[in-house]
């Protein structure tokens, strides 16, 4: 299966999601940035679940920070789209964990340059 789609397609995408996504929320919750217009993240993390043994692809999460904002939160998945996660017993020292990772950097407050796909 392609995943790619052409540049084009993600303008028309990013742009209706722009338009409409104070839309979908409860006018209570609007304009407060819960949900970003992009998240960035470094390479490294990336490179660190796909060397997980198995790891045949992604998935992204969404999850919600106290505060309410959305954060796009990544793991790896198996050959059979399965999760790969640590031990559910396993204790892990805040910090060291390395099978889950979300601190990416949002867009509102940090943003790209104007490109075709955020303006």
């Amino acid at each position: 299966m392609n995943h790619f789609i052409s540049l084009l397609e993600g303008v028309a995408m990013t742009a209706l999601y722009r338009s409409e996504k104070e839309n979908i929320l409860k006018q209570q919750f609007q304009d407060q940035n819960i949900l970003p217009l992009s998240e960035a993240f470094s390479r490294a993390p990336f490179d660190t679940l796909l060397a997980k043994s198995g790891c045949e692809g992604m998935r992204i999460y969404y999850g919600m920070s106290e505060d309410l904002k959305i954060h796009a939160i990544i793991v790896a998945t198996d050959s059979e789209g399965n999760d790969i996660l640590p031990p559910e017993t396993e204790t892990l020292v805040p910090g060291e964990e390395d099978d889950i990772f979300e601190r990416g950097n949002r867009c509102p407050d940090i943003c790209p340059d104007d490109s075709p796909l955020n303006s």
